[in-house]
């Protein structure tokens, strides 16, 4: 064991799971410092040995992992070994070799990891020099795991041992300081030996060197930072700018790897289908790639770009008007109902044509995606559907997790086919099928599209059920549309121009009003038996689950706040002078006791509530049987039609 200091964080677990637990642990550490330390970008398993734990049998593996390693540092294995191999010096070791890459410019560094499955213990050595022609031990920043049970006791310790404490070099960035290892390190080993989570997903980076891609991004994030100052759109400019950058350094060092395993000299050419902000197909024009973006709107941002970067409005349509033989890749970046296309279109265009998507929104060929299955989260089930339609088309379909500011992170690529150029015929075939094979419903599948004849497809002889959008699928029922023969679907509808708003904003005050009042009614009956009968008290109701506020409207009501982005929650959250919707719970918010939280400006610092322009009557006011709880000069609201004020419409005077 390490002589120097240590410290230990204690839990209590069975035997089995103890041990399971610190190995799974110990190999996130090992495998994904990032996930620890904020400050790498991730690491690269460079070889993988065994060895007999013994300075003897250690030898031969060092002098392979590490031929130029020197003569001296040779000599402080016997001294570096106690540490490695725990009390017991027998059985065999797992000897690692990997290199921990940093976000920043500063340099890789190269580790031996030895785990002592026996034992319990797992090491970090640092490796200073070339390791292929002379390097040495870095003694000063050797660390260790371990996992013990105290004798008598169903108590597991898991400590951190450093081998020279008082000689720890803290870089900052690949070598924290020591306090760092026992209470930000050890802290996070401990909480992942206790937990059970299965990843349905792969490893972030994995088809990708990360050390390639950690420099590209920091190179493209200086480049294209000045971005978010300027960004011109509502959305928020640092997620879209960063997360642009991201997945474009995942493709420029993709292409990069797939152009050195081809020969090729020329850089790929590539169409984004859906390009929104179109910044995306900005960097790839300026890292030299040919390619343009088409969507079905124009972006205020897409004028910044330059003539040089090619951007279409034009709506999108699956069909033979849409095959892009020119073009290598097909990328689609969140591209909603156009995602289970993208394979398809990719297929169509040429033999050696790929794709590169990114699924965000659930759409399936005909509008919203169903779930067949509910064995896993509907997340992985719509990336496993994707990817069958890869596969049905003729892709070997490969998946990798990017390292973006999204839940939705997960990526598919289709960048091989299975079968031979002159199978094409055969493949569209299946193609095709597939496609009105997702129109077909059993009979215990109530939430498909009803199709009368799977041949109907090609004849626009759909019928819409509930639980898809209106709005992607439209109903023609009648005399089929030969005059889109060439498309490939019937019902496919690209987005409209124009986004509809669907925050509640847009449906009637009335309506708005209605439901307002009756909520507003049924919360201050749950309360009334606790009613004091005091002067001065203020009835501000009880609280009711948003499940059983719903049950209070009418089937009229709630088919229309269900066309709305959140419905019903959207609504009362929108009417936040009368409501606060808190943990799923609905309540009436009681003004007397809400504290001004917010930073004000120096326009409404220098103006009190009874100065300020009253716009609009205060709810409470009029509809609360107490009335408002806040006097009228505190109150921003009129309290009667007399506090009124006509709203400024033009600039304000100076």
């Amino acid at each position: 064991m390490m002589s120097g200091a240590a410290a230990a964080l204690e839990k209590r677990l069975e035997a089995g799971a103890a041990e399971a637990g610190f190995w799974a642990a110990l190999d996130v550490w090992t495998l994904k410092p990032q996930v620890a330390n904020r400050r790498l970008s991730g690491c690269r398993l460079e070889a993988e040995r065994e060895a007999h734990c013994s300075a003897a049998g250690l030898r031969p593996v060092l002098a392979e992992l590490l031929p130029g390693l020197r003569r001296e540092s040779g000599g402080e294995l016997d001294e570096i070994l106690p540490a490695v191999v725990g009390e017991r010096a027998s059985g065999r070791l797992k000897v690692m070799l990997r290199t921990v890459i940093p976000k920043t410019q500063a340099e890789s560094c190269k580790e031996l990891v030895f785990q002592d499955f026996k034992n319990n213990t797992a090491t970090f050595i640092p490796v200073e020099g070339h390791i292929a022609t002379s390097c040495t031990f870095k003694k000063s920043n050797i660390y260790s795991f371990k996992l013990r049970q105290i004798e008598g006791d169903e108590l597991w310790v898991i400590s951190v041992s450093i081998l020279c404490p008082e000689e720890w070099v803290a870089d900052g960035i690949l070598y924290p300081k020591t306090a760092w290892l026992t209470d930000v390190l050890l802290t996070k080993i401990v909480k992942w030996s206790t937990e059970n989570k299965k990843s349905y997903f792969k490893s972030t980076l994995s088809l990708i060197s990360v050390e390639k891609y950690s420099k590209c991004y920091q190179r493209l994030k200086a480049k294209y930072k000045e971005m978010v100052k300027i960004w011109p759109e509502v959305t928020n400019p640092e997620k879209f700018v960063y997360e642009d950058v991201a997945i474009a350094t995942y493709l420029l060092v993709l292409w990069e790897d797939e152009r050195a395993e081809k020969g090729l000299t020329a850089k790929q050419s590539f169409i984004d289908l859906g390009c929104g902000n179109g910044l995306l197909v900005h960097i790839l024009i300026n890292e030299g790639h040919p390619g343009r973006g088409i969507d079905v709107r124009k972006r205020r941002i897409w004028d910044m770009y330059g003539p040089q970067t090619c951007l279409k409005e034009c709506a999108i349509t699956p069909s033979d008007d849409f095959l892009f033989p020119d073009v290598d890749w097909i990328i689609g970046n969140h591209s909603d109902e156009l995602t289970p296309w993208i394979p398809v279109v990719a297929a169509r265009s040429s033999y050696s044509c790929r794709y590169f998507v990114l699924p965000c929104c659930f759409f399936d060929f005909y509008g919203k995606y169903c779930r067949r299955q509910t064995k896993s989260t509907q997340y992985r089930a719509y990336l496993d559907f994707i990817t069958e339609v890869g596969s049905i088309c003729g892709f070997k379909v490969e998946e990798d997790c990017l390292r973006i500011p999204s839940t939705k992170r997960v990526c598919l690529i289709g960048n091989q086919r299975t079968y031979s150029a002159s199978g094409e015929e055969r493949l569209d075939e299946e193609r095709a099928h597939y496609i009105r094979e997702r129109y077909s419903c059993t009979g215990a599948n109530t939430n498909c599209i009803e199709v009368k004849d799977t041949a109907s497809l090609f004849a626009h002889n759909i019928m819409d059920c509930s639980n898809v959008d209106d709005g992607m699928v439209q109903d023609t029922s009648g005399e089929a549309d030969f005059s889109v023969f060439n498309k490939w679907v019937a019902g496919f509808i690209p987005r409209e121009k124009v986004e509809k708003v669907r925050n509640c904003a847009a449906l009637p005050r009335d309506f708005i009003d209605d439901i307002v009042l009756q909520v507003a009614k049924a919360l201050l009956k749950t309360n009334q038996d606790n009613c004091e009968d005091s002067t001065g008290y203020w009835n501000k109701g009880g609280s009711l689950p948003l499940k059983n506020v719903a049950d209070l409207l009418d089937c009229d009501m709630l088919q229309k706040l269900k066309k709305e982005c959140g419905g019903l929650k959207t609504l009362l959250r929108n009417n936040y002078q009368v409501f606060e919707v808190v943990h799923g719970n609905v309540q009436i918010r009681d003004w007397s006791k809400e504290k001004q939280t917010k930073t004000m400006s120096s326009d409404t610092k220098r103006k009190s509530p009874s100065e300020a322009f009253k716009t609009r009557l205060c709810w409470f006011f009029v509809n609360h049987p107490d009335g408002c709880p806040r006097a009228a000069e505190k109150c921003p609201f009129a309290h009667g039609i007399a506090e009124v004020r006509p709203r400024a419409n033009g600039k304000k005077n100076i």
